[in-house]
């Protein structure tokens, strides 16, 4: 049964969302690269090979930076706890994902997230609800990430006067890109300077839900029926993955040390089966990256990323 939307502002930014402790194994980081379609449609593809073997053992693997953003578990559960934030969960959906590398992330470790809530929005048909997320090392103390994530609750704006609608954002300084200009959006003349294509399988969501996502919605038909899709749909932040493994590709190399940091805006959905193609202009000028990744015709994904230094294979 959905749940009556309702949200009390002053509640929801006055509360400390616990950290969270988790754990993780090589095995781990693999199943993540496996579930972003690593290593593509050759199997011994010596650029992402890597990704999911090392002959020297599972601790020699590389691992992609965006399994940063699964490591704090499930976000839904963390907006669940929220005192004074009501929503419907089925009307739920993630808007943006932003992180930033600061350490490379180990094959295995043990450590704890730190949470705090960056920005609430009343939107009038819609609550825009910002959740930033640090990613600490606990043998070491290492900051390891930040992620921001965020989100849009549809139905559950209308929550402040409509004269003068609640707006709150006290998001952490982007410390990598800190003092560059941001880059622009896609330009529409300029053809991109790589574009990859990759086929993901059809059983895409069902490997990727095996890394912590378990919403139903991209797994049982029912529940995507009553959302409104043909059948069920991919996970954003599988789409994601596939948008940073085409970055590392095409503009690192295959080094995933080099990327620093990684924004995308979701723009529609994607079915597990569809081709995926991003297209990426690099401006090696100030190591930025814009891309648009697309699936049958649609739009699905787009932002840009940051590097660590000046690369072009052009």
């Amino acid at each position: 049964m959905a749940r009556l939307a309702s949200i009390d502002p002053e509640l929801v930014l006055r509360f400390q969302i616990p950290d969270s402790f988790w754990e993780y194994t090589e095995k781990d980081v693999a199943l993540y690269a496996l579930g972003v379609g690593a290593p593509g449609p050759d199997p011994v593809d010596p650029v992402e090979l890597p990704f999911v073997y090392n002959p020297k053992g599972l601790e020699h693997l590389k691992v992609l930076p965006s399994f940063a953003v699964i490591i704090p578990g499930s976000m839904m559960e963390t907006l669940a706890s929220i005192d004074g934030l009501h929503y419907d969960e089925t009307l739920l959906l993630h808007g943006e994902q932003y992180m930033e590398i600061y350490k490379a992330i180990p094959t295995s470790c043990k450590g704890r997230s730190t949470k705090r809530i960056s920005g609430l929005h009343d939107k009038k048909k819609a609550a825009i609800v910002e959740v930033e997320v640090m990613n600490y090392n606990d043998r070491t103390g290492d900051l390891l990430s930040l992620c921001r994530y965020t989100i849009f609750l549809r139905g559950a704006g209308g929550f402040s006067p409509s004269a003068k609608p609640f707006s709150y954002s006290k998001r952490t300084m982007n410390l990598k890109n800190a003092g560059r200009p941001p880059p622009k959006s896609a330009p529409a003349d300029v053809a991109p300077s790589f574009v990859v294509e990759d086929q993901s399988q059809t059983s895409q969501a069902l490997l990727y839900r095996l890394s912590g996502d378990a919403n139903p919605i991209h797994t049982d038909p029912k529940v995507a029926a009553q959302a409104g899709f043909e059948r069920p749909i991919m996970m954003g932040l599988c789409t994601y993955g596939y948008a940073v493994r085409a970055i590392i590709r095409s503009c690192c190399h295959g080094d995933p040390s080099m990327m620093q940091s990684f924004q995308g805006r979701f723009l529609s959905h994607v079915y597990p089966g569809e081709k995926l193609t991003t297209e990426i202009w690099l401006d090696a000028s100030r190591a930025n990256v814009t891309y648009v990744c697309k699936a049958g015709g649609r739009k699905v994904l787009a932002g840009i990323s940051t590097l660590a230094t000046s690369l072009s294979r052009l």
